[in-house]
């Protein structure tokens, strides 16, 4: 396999880590090219040291300075704000952009991505929630790939490979049902954010833990797989399952039904996006059936846990419906975190801005940047 040269956006947060991890590891396969990250300068200038890219953005403007003088004498380009974001991934020496960062702020860079040509491995699901059609499309225009790196998308999609003349019937996508499966709204009314913050099975960074203990999470990867393996609402389904060992499965016409399996760790997902079509070796623990006896399965809730059913409607809709979710829901994780709003609350404040924002049948992208706009407003404007 050829070298390849990866950009991390968002290298600071928990999938960069672990694809630093990955790197790291394969230092023969893969060299780092950029890193980004928005606020957390410390943790850039270290890792900008160890691993020597070409360049790095600090999104914060006001901590370039910062970031500038640690590393100038390393020779490593600093840059900084929303739009050297945008326009670094259109480095020249770059083969693959591992879009790790969180919620909205991934799509425009994404998209100046792929129009460079490069291949993406994507662990920013909302760039495919917001603006899937568009994304899709200008993939392939550009004849890029989109390698998953979401561990129920990565598992559909090792899944399918050697497939590709056999027509998917479903998909099976698996939920662990978070640290409040099994609970009712009258408990939920009263949960607090460190609750929320405890998942049973990931560690994850705080606004993807608080989508999973909603089912927020589970509803954008629905949205994501559509966009990804160009599927029908009808064709995905979502089964709870606590011990988060089956990361998802696919049936097929003849009613066969494959699964891909595996601990709960995001690396062997990073691994594969950005070694495909070959598989690594690893030192990875190894999955042993005696130590989980008990798999088991259970229907979602999704008239407790609203957010899911919210994400179907979204699908089935189309247009910029998922662009209302997708911003309301930001605000709303955001408020929560803040203790502006109670866990419940969110799912109320989704609801009204998905009743409220103008819909668009047919946007473009000048549509959705503007319907994130109008529902970020709106959403802020409801919460006292």
């Amino acid at each position: 396999m050829q070298k390849r040269n990866i950009a991390i956006l968002g290298s600071t947060g928990s999938i960069g880590t672990q694809a630093l991890e990955v790197i790291e590891a394969n230092s023969d396969l893969f060299e780092v090219e950029v890193l980004t990250a928005q606020n957390n300068a410390d943790l850039l200038i270290e890792q900008a040291i160890k691993f020597k890219p070409n360049a790095v953005v600090i999104s914060n403007e006001n901590l370039y300075d910062k970031v500038f003088s640690a590393l100038d004498p390393h020779y490593i380009k600093v840059y900084s704000g929303e739009k050297a974001l945008s326009s670094v991934v259109e480095n020249d020496n770059i083969h693959i952009v591992l879009t790790a960062l969180v919620g909205y702020v991934g799509l425009l860079p994404t998209i100046r991505a792929i129009k460079a040509n490069k291949h993406i491995a994507l662990a920013n699901k909302e760039t495919l929630v917001v603006a899937g059609e568009l994304i899709t499309q200008l993939a392939l225009e550009n004849r890029v790939d989109i390698l998953p790196v979401d561990s129920e998308h990565s598992a559909i999609f090792q899944c399918l490979v050697g497939e590709h003349i056999n027509p998917i019937e479903k998909i099976i996508l698996t939920a662990s049902g978070g640290p409040f499966r099994g609970k009712d709204r009258a408990f939920l009314a009263n949960v607090t954010k460190e609750q929320a913050l405890k998942h049973p099975n990931w560690d994850m960074g705080a606004k993807i833990t608080i989508d999973s203990a909603s089912l927020m999470n589970k509803g954008l990867e629905v949205i994501e797989a559509k966009w990804l393996f160009d599927l029908k609402a009808e064709q995905i389904e979502v089964v709870v399952h606590p011990q988060s060992i089956i990361h998802s499965l696919v049936q097929f016409e003849d009613g066969s039904i494959k699964a891909q399996l595996g601990l709960p760790d995001m690396k062997l997902p990073i691994q594969y996006a950005i070694g495909f079509p070959n598989r690594l070796k690893s030192d990875f623990p190894r999955f042993n059936f005696l130590n989980y006896p008990s798999l088991t399965f259970e229907q979602p809730d999704i008239q407790t846990f609203r957010n899911l059913g919210f994400a179907f409607e979204a699908l089935k809709k189309g247009g910029n419906m998922a662009c209302i979710v997708n911003a309301a829901n930001e605000i709303a994780v955001d408020s929560f975190l803040k203790d502006k709003v109670g866990f419940l609350q969110m799912s109320d404040l989704i609801e009204k801005c998905m009743n409220q924002v103008s819909f668009v049948p047919k946007p473009s992208l000048e549509d959705y940047i503007k319907t994130d706009e109008e529902t970020r407003r709106l959403a802020t404007s409801m919460i006292k």
